[in-house]
């Protein structure tokens, strides 16, 4: 049954087209037109729905911005409806609303299911729903990578899983390589970094700094450099607080506060409040006679050595050498000290590292051969299967007698892995080169498709691909834009019955220009512009009975109303009925 994806799609101000509404179905739907009218625009919208690149290109003239909104069925608890509700985005009745704007400046904006998201989450979206086929996709098939690829997408686990394990050691070989390389080609540069890292942690280990020492000379500094003033001020001090034993008449602190308490102990027990104060005043007496005696004994210890001060000047004199140039205080110092040391050691014991490295990297490199060979035996046997696949559905497509290959080679590398005697390149991707080689008819030898194919082979070819994949890896929907190109004749009736037969288990949507391909589509719709130039909304419309017969018509003679295209036309409809 198939799982009917795209509904339809609104066009606005896309190229020539004005305001269009295309109406799809499950199927097999056919795209035709006069050249010029628009209908590449079909592939242009959908791309652009599924996360293509936006081109203000695109806008159309005198139009502020494009808009192409869409309607797409989802199987529900499928991985498009998981990624669509990880965006915030919501279903109606089972189905995506998809809206993309391109402004006249070339910004983007992209929504989905009412929520504005990423360009990147519809991008995420079209893996899973749909796989879309233009003339550039033709070209990128002739691309060494890409049928690489093909042929990777086809093998699935048999290829992926060795692939992965492989990729991860390839990083980690990358990894190591670099590192390798850095401490090599870098040695000048890291002995001259040991060199100096030395001097200065001998420098400081001259010293000897310690952890607050220089807040702690400062302050030592300054008490001897004031000693004098310390010491005549604390001994004034002493003498207000406790009395000057030269001047008998002196009035001290002490005695005025022990006066003030024997007063009030005299009256205390008459009222408590008053008994609280000459406590309090008791404790200022204590407190008075502990300060002095402090001071006394300061005013004795007080050291004015100038020696003791220029030692301590010299002292701080030698932190500050080392500040200016390791840190900020002896903080800093001390921190630049433990990482420089670090760093030494790290520097110093290269050869080991050295020899660690290269350890590593000749591991790496024999398991990296192992692995690659892995890949290279699950390429070989999925090639041999997927080529026959191919060249079945080509012989469905009128080339009965063309075959497909696979030229599978390492390819070599003059600074590569040395492996039987030849130097392997290792990519991301393994050691193989693959090549897709078509034989077109028996004698003729098998050339890489790029030399030996015409326009029109290779349309077949990426056909074939596509239908041998819709039977391994399938999506719901197919967009062919022009997939007939370069063919004709009986060529062509068979590449539309084989769309039909493809549009049994999905979705078929084919912009053809070919009225033997039309004919075999369930729905044809036809995109025709107006005097001016211009496709409305009412310029995309389904074609059916004489209608059709009349676009086939014009289609196979440039005359819609010749009747020997029209019985052509009908003949062709008849044909693709029966087929059905």
């Amino acid at each position: 049954m198939v799982v009917f994806v795209l509904e339809e799609m609104r066009i606005r101000s896309l190229g020539v087209i004005d305001d269009a509404v295309v109406e799809l179905s499950p199927g097999f739907t056919a795209v035709t037109g006069e050249t010029g009218a628009g209908k590449t625009m079909v592939v242009t919208s959908l791309g652009l729905l599924l996360g293509g690149r936006a081109d203000a290109a695109l806008v159309r003239i005198g139009a502020k911005n494009a808009v192409v909104e869409g309607r797409i069925t989802v199987p529900p608890g499928g991985a498009a409806v998981v990624r669509a509700e990880e965006a915030g985005a919501e279903l109606d009745d089972g189905a995506l609303l998809i809206s993309r704007t391109v402004s006249a400046e070339g910004r983007s904006r992209a929504h989905l299911g009412g929520r504005s998201v990423p360009v990147g989450v519809l991008a995420e979206l079209a893996d899973e729903l749909v796989a879309v086929h233009g003339q550039t996709d033709q070209q990128g098939l002739l691309k060494l990578s890409r049928q690489r690829a093909a042929l990777d997408r086809y093998a699935g686990d048999a290829v992926s899983a060795p692939l992965t394990k492989y990729g991860e050691a390839y990083k980690r070989l990358r990894a190591v390589s670099n590192e390798l390389d850095d401490i090599t080609t870098r040695a000048r540069e890291r002995a001259q970094e040991a060199d100096m890292l030395r001097y200065g942690l001998d420098e400081i280990a001259a010293v000897e700094p310690r952890a607050g020492e220089d807040a702690e000379l400062a302050e030592e500094a300054e008490r001897l450099g004031h000693a004098e003033a310390l010491a005549s001020a604390a001994t004034v001090a002493h003498a207000a607080l406790a009395g000057n034993p030269e001047d008998p008449e002196s009035i001290e602190a002490a005695t005025l506060v022990a006066g003030a308490h024997r007063a009030l102990e005299a009256v205390r027990s008459h009222d408590s409040a008053l008994a609280a104060l000459a406590d309090r005043i008791g404790e200022v007496g204590i407190l008075l006679g502990d300060v002095a005696g402090e001071l006394a004994g300061y005013a004795d210890d007080l050291d004015a050595d100038p020696l003791r001060l220029a030692a301590v000047e010299e002292r701080r004199a030698a932190l500050t050498a080392l500040t200016r140039k390791y840190g900020s205080g002896v903080a800093g110092v001390l921190t630049w000290a433990e990482e420089g040391a670090a760093r030494l050691l790290e520097l110093d014991g290269d050869d080991e590292r050295i020899g660690e490295l290269t350890a590593e990297r000749d591991a790496l490199r024999g398991e990296l051969s192992w692995m690659a060979q892995a890949l290279t035996d699950a390429r070989t046997e999925a090639a041999s299967r997927f080529a026959d696949a191919v060249t079945a559905e080509l012989a469905s497509l009128a080339m009965p007698h063309a075959r497909v290959s696979f030229d599978i080679r390492q390819t070599e590398d003059p600074v590569g892995v040395e492996v039987d005697g030849r130097t392997v390149a290792y990519g991301p991707s393994g050691a193989d080169e693959v090549e897709l080689l078509l034989a077109p008819h028996p004698g003729a030898p098998a050339r890489p498709i790029a030399k030996g194919a015409s326009g029109g082979e290779l349309s077949r070819v990426m056909l074939a691909v596509e239908v041998v994949f819709a039977g391994t890896d399938p999506v719901p929907t197919y967009l062919f834009d022009e997939v007939d190109a370069g063919v004709g004749g009986k060529a062509a009736v068979e590449i539309g019955r084989r769309l039909a037969r493809l549009a049994k288990s999905a979705q078929v949507v084919v912009v053809t220009h070919l009225p033997q391909v039309a004919a075999f589509a369930d729905r044809q719709l036809l995109v025709e512009k107006t005097s001016d130039g211009s496709v409305t909304r009412s310029g995309v419309k389904v074609l059916e009975g004489e209608d059709r017969v009349r676009e086939l018509s014009r289609m196979l003679a440039g005359q819609e109303d010749s009747e020997t295209a029209r019985a052509h036309a009908e003949e062709l409809l008849a044909t693709a009925r029966a087929d059905s």
